[in-house]
């Protein structure tokens, strides 16, 4: 059983294959954390209940000198009611007061996994693979009532949590602050880490150690960001890749959350994960009910690898969806970077012919293609083919590209509207605004307002309209700006502070609705590059564009940090021109290759201008990628080097049947006099053989983990090298 409650201690114990995650009704009804680590027999932990005899400005709980809260782990505070440490959840009620005293009321286990009502969440496959443990907390005097949420994946070692309040008194509520999760740890001996970056340099790997007070992440911006990442991870103080407790929380949404840890003046944690609190007011009237977006809880006891395998493998087979989770994805090729806005059908079926010689399998349209968009100043919104470049339309152009042997994709970003456009001048209401307040501008452009329906059905019609009238195999969605203004003709005063979870319930709302509609077409998320690169994102639209940022040597940090919680089927990489367009680096073909060949490949250049030794190269990469991408995109993956520690960037991937391995170096820059170590490997069996292919040597599991591969000598910067060895038997 993957839930046991013991009606004796009052105990709830959840249980994966390798973890244990236990939490107690105390005398009180109040909810306590006990422990979350490795997995253990017992269902008593009675003795790990803090009972506080000398502490000073605690306030008694109950007017009982032996208990108070703020000096007990409890698995979902409120505020106000003698714990003054963060509130998981603070409501406001008619009587302008906030302090809520939230008690156990009951529970109910059962098997399966109910979605969440309008959010993306995981999911399992059947009702045997799940046991889910509802615990229901009541505030009697305001009777206003919590259900936590718990689900435990046993097979794939994670807990996910999430919070719906359920307004059952005779007043309207509002609130103010509710977080999906909070755990609260006995001890503070961690490092806290997060994926942080910019555009074009995104989830940048921080590591720092708690101090005293909060430290935390956060997106006011109405997207998960390119600034922060939805995630946190806990990790013991010399936890290393290979070794050491981790404790990761991950949040399914894309819009502003707020992940933090508190250190009390105790030396205790508390972490929380949930939506921002900044800017947000939901107010609740009688009998409704409000649905937090879903946490994801992971333990590792083997390191920061240990925890990235669990969030990939979870994430990959019960977050994403639709006939592309387990289907090896296209190498393509993008006209962006060849052309940008400067394209006609002419120049732009040169390029697939091309592609189509060299082995590439789709040809992806890029901006430009509607309305009167010549540059970025206009059109969006206006979801109608230019003929004026594509002479035909996408129906006739779309059908050319088959013929060669190609499939063929188109880029939209319907979420946002030109104040040059069609769309403008019939609805200049339906986008973002306060009015009498200035409508600024970011790339040209505005925020459709999704809080509305009619401007969610509008979105779902065009698109739809699109992809019905061309044979398209693959969408880019992308969304080129954050919000500003934040408000909505749509909703009266009192829900103006709605607005943006609003809004993304209704982005969620239209991505469900035409992912259903189109299940044969490959959708890839896009903001920007990797401004929304979430597992809210991942729920409708399996891979996403990893940056912006397509050069090899940036990169390389990019999708190392990404890999700590994203599977490698869903990083879009790509090889581009250089100079590069973002940093005006030259580097090889072949270490743009090598480094693109991490996740999902493809190109971003003008193909008819390589020189024929360029093209050969190409060719050679991508029989190689058809070769290993499975093993690519769906084995698991290694870090080996870290870009942010070393000159030297390694990683790797094994084939889930452990028959194939692929192992990447990159020496970023030459140094002179310096003799190279080799590379150790790791995961891999022992006993084993393989064989590097290509060499024709054999060697052991154990040789190649205890002593490495030797590294060639590589010559100048950014020089890179990759082998591929599969397992030998005779």
């Amino acid at each position: 059983m993957a839930v046991v409650y013991d009606n004796v201690t009052k105990t709830f114990h959840l249980k994966t294959q390798e973890t244990s995650y236990i939490a107690k009704v105390l005398e009180s009804n109040h909810l306590t954390h006990l422990y979350w680590g490795k997995k253990i027999n017992t269902n008593n932990l009675d003795y790990l209940i803090e009972k506080n005899l000398w502490g000073s400005f605690l306030t008694d709980t109950d007017n009982i000198g032996t208990i108070q809260l703020e000096a007990v782990r409890q698995e979902y505070p409120g505020y106000g009611s003698t714990d003054l440490r963060s509130p998981a959840i603070e409501i406001q009620f008619e009587d302008g007061t906030s302090a809520t005293d939230f008690r156990y009321n009951g529970h109910k286990i059962y098997k399966g996994k109910p979605p969440l009502k309008g959010l993306p969440s995981t999911y399992v496959e059947n009702d045997d693979e799940m046991e889910t443990l509802e615990i229901y907390l009541l505030d009697e005097l305001k009777n206003v009532r919590i259900i936590l949420t718990y689900n435990v994946f046993e097979e794939f070692n994670a807990i996910t949590k999430a919070v719906k309040i359920i307004n059952e008194s005779e007043e309207n509520i509002n609130i103010l602050r509710v977080l999906s999760s909070n755990v609260d740890f006995k001890e503070d001996d961690f490092d806290f880490i997060h994926l942080s970056g910019a555009w074009a340099r995104e989830r940048h790997i921080i590591r720092t150690p708690l101090r005293f007070g909060m430290q935390s992440i956060e997106s006011r911006r109405g997207a998960s960001s390119h600034a922060q990442n939805p995630f946190i991870a806990l990790a013991r103080k010399g936890a290393s890749e290979n070794y050491g407790d981790v404790y990761g929380f991950s949040l399914v949404y894309s819009g502003n959350f707020l992940a933090d840890v508190e250190v009390d003046m105790y030396s205790k944690a508390r972490a929380q994960i949930g939506i921002n609190p900044f800017d947000f007011n939901w107010l609740l009237e009688k009998n409704e009910e409000f649905q937090t977006p879903e946490s994801v809880l992971v333990y590792s006891p083997n390191g920061l690898t240990g925890m990235s395998h669990t969030y990939n493998n979870l994430y990959r087979k019960r977050l994403c969806r639709g006939k592309y989770r387990d289907k090896v994805r296209p190498i393509l090729i993008n006209n962006w970077e060849a052309t940008y806005f400067d394209f006609n059908e002419t120049n732009i079926k040169e390029i697939a012919k091309e592609a189509s010689d060299l082995g590439i399998e789709l040809f992806v349209l890029d901006d430009g293609w509607f309305g009167k968009r010549d540059d970025d100043t206009t059109s969006l919104g206006d979801w109608f083919v230019n003929e004026e470049k594509i002479k035909g339309g996408l129906g006739k152009l779309s059908k050319e590209i088959n013929e060669m042997g190609l499939q063929f994709g188109l880029w939209f970003e319907p979420e946002m509207i030109s104040p040059k456009s069609e769309l403008y001048e019939k609805h200049p209401d339906w986008c973002i605004h306060i009015p009498g307040r200035n409508r600024s501008t970011a790339r040209e452009q505005l925020i459709l307002d999704l809080s509305r329906k009619e401007v969610c059905d509008y979105i779902i019609e065009t698109v739809s309209n699109v992809l019905e009238n061309a044979s398209i195999s693959y969408v880019k969605w992308d969304m080129n700006r954050n919000m500003s203004e934040i408000g909505s003709l749509g909703l009266p005063p009192e829900r103006q502070r709605e607005t943006a979870h609003r809004y993304m319930l209704g982005l969620y709302r239209i991505l469900e609705e035409i992912t259903t509609k189109f299940p044969d077409i490959l959708f890839e998320s896009c903001s920007g590059g990797g401004g929304r690169f979430d597992p809210g994102m991942l729920y409708y639209m399996p891979q996403t564009w990893t940056s912006d940022d397509t050069d090899a040597i940036e990169r390389l940090k990019i999708q190392f940090g990404t890999s700590f919680v994203y599977p490698s089927a869903s990083m879009g990489c790509h090889v581009s021109a250089v100079p590069n367009h973002q940093v005006n680096r030259n580097t090889s073909i072949d270490t743009r290759g090598i480094v693109a060949m991490a996740g999902n490949f493809g190109y971003e250049l003008d193909i008819t201008k390589l020189t024929q030794e360029e093209k050969d190269a190409i060719k050679n990469q991508i029989k190689l990628y058809k070769e290993i991408r499975e093993t690519v995109q769906f084995g698991d993956n290694f870090r080996l080097l870290s870009p942010f520690e070393s000159n030297e960037v390694a990683w790797m991937s094994i084939s889930k049947d452990k028959s194939e391995i692929v192992v990447n170096y990159i020496k970023q820059y030459a140094e002179a006099n310096k003799w190279n170590k080799p590379l150790r490997l790791t995961g891999l069996e022992e006993d084993a053989k393989y064989e590097i292919i290509d060499s024709g040597m054999i060697l052991g599991g154990d040789e190649l983990m205890n002593i490495g591969l030797v590294i060639p000598d590589l010559k100048g910067d950014y020089a890179a090298t990759q082998w591929i060895l599969r397992k030998y038997t005779l």
